[in-house]
């Protein structure tokens, strides 16, 4: 159960720094915020499988 509560809370995480982003810096820049949100999804990802993934 902590487990998927842990991972809720990442995924909401992700979500709320990828559209704060969005909104504050790249509301007009279509390509720039493409490349950005893909940006964070990795970064997100890589700190999810060093640090948060049981083996």
């Amino acid at each position: 159960m902590a487990k998927q509560v842990a991972g809720g809370v990442f995924a909401l995480t992700m979500v709320v720094v990828i559209v704060g982003v969005d909104v504050l810096f790249f509301r007009d820049h279509v390509w720039a915020r493409l490349m950005v949100n893909v940006g964070i999804v990795l970064v997100f990802g890589a700190f999810y499988l060093r640090f948060l993934k049981q083996a």
